[in-house]
């Protein structure tokens, strides 16, 4: 992209790109059983000012928390840049994915709500039925439907002033390692990690550039990389359903063919999945080679994952050179570091297995190496300009390259800190660093991730990353692939902690004792061969009953506290268990009587209603 003027708050960033862009390009969102329905840069701003009015019309001013569960892309796009436009602090959440987990998250919701302080919960007419009881829990005293809005309410006319320390939106982390936080991000974070991502990152072109997304919004990666990068940039973008993805992948890539994109993102496993379920006749139809940038992040990425997925897509003239492996958390707005662009093949540091397990990451030269010695790290590229990176031991010292420890950063994207949340806040954010909880190192200036501190599993004085156990049994026949789950604990008796495996079975159907006993030596023996590791117990549940977050990362901790409860297994994934339905009929039910009772009690005379606002 030339040298332009950037936006300093959202605000301005909407305003500015309709006045420099105008009906040149702007966001369209698609749908396999629609048409396309596109808004220029001036429609997206018009669109913006209806909502904000309609906003102000339920009586939402600037610094309102509003909360919103919105799964349809356009109503959430158009509604958060409203929220923003009108200072008012948007706080989303994600849609309910598994009902039969419907009451944890109802709980989830009015945790979320209760933290943040929201004045009002938005919401589409597709989940009131679920979302409804929130009312009567005194959570929040609105509930808003999004399709009810009032789109001719009168407009003021003007934008209150935003500043770059102004609270733009809370991002709730997705809870892999503890309870939902809300990261508070400021108009100035999201400057400056939207421009560092454009201008350093991707190095975009407003006339030339179109990226294509399914990611959920109410993530970072979609609501920042897809909605904000992109108005800063001033580039098109198509949002796809994420729902249609995950029934479809190729959609994501026929998308991606006829929009002729040249970015994309999506977590490891989205490449997986793509590889394995997309069609060679499909496949034939499409030509890929617009793809510049085709980014992964969010999770741990697998080099094999990647390699694959460029070897299988090459035949529709994919550039290998387009693969752009990134680090970044929601605590420093995004993005952290972007592998270089151009590089003809992934960047990985091959390094020594003993040296890694004792905090070393020492090269070697993988042609000369013996089988099992080596380990493979992804390269997720340098820092960006005016933003730091700096490896430390646990008091806090920086340590030399090549030595693992905690990744800390400091920067204009790093924020403020956890909503109304000091004391985490504190534990997080040190002297201007964030300390990130992931284990990494530097060499050559590029950044190296290794996985979550908490989640480090030590055996026999050992230090395992479990990723590493996990993507050996990953490819075991039998397991369903991003199911695994590795962990150390201490069974009775025992003097020293032992490793346990939880996976899923891959299939509906439950495979006999004879079968899941053959998958079981399997996992054994592979990940003994691999990584010289003895697993004290191999555990099979059903697919959809291994707990993950709401972006679908694995939840480790909760994973092994459920084995140690005896509860694996228990999640209830799909309505087809009777308990999920009568899970999900529950709430409805208490959604109805709350939403009646909430409606009958706004009609009463205002003396009566006020005594019945008392009441708990």
């Amino acid at each position: 992209m030339s040298e332009q003027a950037w936006s300093t708050t959202v605000a301005d960033a909407i305003r500015d790109a309709a006045a420099l862009r105008g009906d040149r390009g702007g966001f369209t969102f698609a749908d396999p059983r629609a048409p396309d329905k596109h808004y220029d840069w001036n429609q997206l701003l018009d669109a913006a000012r209806a909502r904000l009015a309609a906003l102000h019309a339920e009586g939402l001013r600037k610094g309102d928390r509003l909360a919103m569960v919105i799964p349809v892309p356009e109503d959430f796009v158009l509604t958060f840049l409203a929220a923003t436009l009108g200072g008012i602090v948007p706080v989303p959440m994600y849609p309910p994915v598994a009902l039969g987990k419907v009451e944890s998250y109802v709980k989830n919701v009015e945790h979320i709500v209760t933290s943040s302080g929201a004045s009002a919960l938005l919401i589409s007419k597709q989940v009131r039925p679920i979302l409804g009881s929130v009312l009567d829990t005194g959570a929040v005293k609105k509930l808003i439907l999004v399709e009810s809005l009032n789109l001719d309410a009168p407009r003021a006319g003007t934008e209150p002033a935003s500043s770059p320390d102004d609270v733009c939106f809370l991002q709730y982390t997705s809870g892999s390692t503890s309870s939902p936080k809300g990261v508070v991000v400021t108009h100035g974070n999201l400057a400056a990690n939207c421009v560092v991502i454009a201008r350093d990152g991707l190095k975009t072109n407003s006339d030339t550039d179109h990226g294509v997304s399914w990611l959920p919004l109410y993530h970072d990666m979609g609501l920042i990389g897809f909605v904000m990068v992109p108005l800063f940039a001033r580039i098109n973008i198509t949002f796809l359903p994420t729902m249609e993805f995950v029934k479809r992948p190729a959609y994501w890539l026929e998308t991606i063919h006829r929009q002729r994109a040249t970015i994309t993102f999506a977590p490891n496993f989205a490449y997986a999945l793509a590889t394995r379920r997309v069609k060679d006749a499909e496949l034939a139809k499409w030509d890929l080679s617009s793809m510049k940038h085709l980014g992964c992040g969010a999770e741990p990425i697998q080099p094999s994952t990647l390699r694959d997925f460029v070897e299988r897509f090459s035949k529709a003239g994919l550039d290998g050179a387009s693969l752009l492996p990134c680090y970044g958390m929601a605590e420093h707005t995004l993005a952290i570091s972007f592998a270089r662009h151009g590089s003809p093949t992934l960047r990985v540091d091959t390094v020594d297995v003993a040296g890694f397990r004792q905090g070393e990451a020492r090269r070697v030269d993988p042609s000369t190496a013996e089988p099992g010695s080596t380990v493979e790290v992804v390269c997720c590229g340098e820092p960006f300009p005016g933003h730091e990176v700096s490896v430390r031991d646990p008091d806090g010292n920086p340590l030399p390259e090549r030595t693992i420890g905690e990744l800390c950063m400091k920067g204009p994207s790093v924020c403020p800190g956890y909503y109304a949340n000091p004391e985490t806040t504190a534990a997080s954010f040190k002297d201007g660093w964030l300390y990130s909880g992931d284990k990494g190192y530097v060499a050559d200036g590029a950044v190296y991730v290794c996985g979550r501190i908490k989640d480090m599993i030590i055996v026999h004085g050992r230090n395992y990353y479990p990723t590493d156990i996990e993507w050996v049994v990953n490819d075991v026949e039998g397991v369903r692939r991003g199911s695994a789950v590795a962990f150390a604990c201490l069974p009775a008796a025992a003097s020293s902690e032992q490793l346990a495996i939880v996976a899923e079975w891959a299939g509906k159907e439950q495979p006999s004792a004879e079968a899941l006993e053959v998958i079981r030596k399997r996992v054994t023996e592979l990940v003994q061969g691999a990584l010289g590791l003895n697993a004290w117990q191999v555990v099979l549940i059903p697919p959809g009953t291994v707990p993950k977050t709401s972006s679908g990362k694995l939840q480790r901790r909760k994973t092994k506290q459920q084995f140690e409860d005896g509860t694996l297994g228990q999640e209830a994934p799909t309505t087809d268990k009777l308990d999920a339905k009568v899970a999900v009929a529950k709430q409805m039910a208490r959604s109805y009587v709350s939403l009646a009772k909430s409606e009958v009690v706004s009609r009463l005379p205002d003396p009566v209603r006020a005594f019945f606002g008392k009441k708990k």
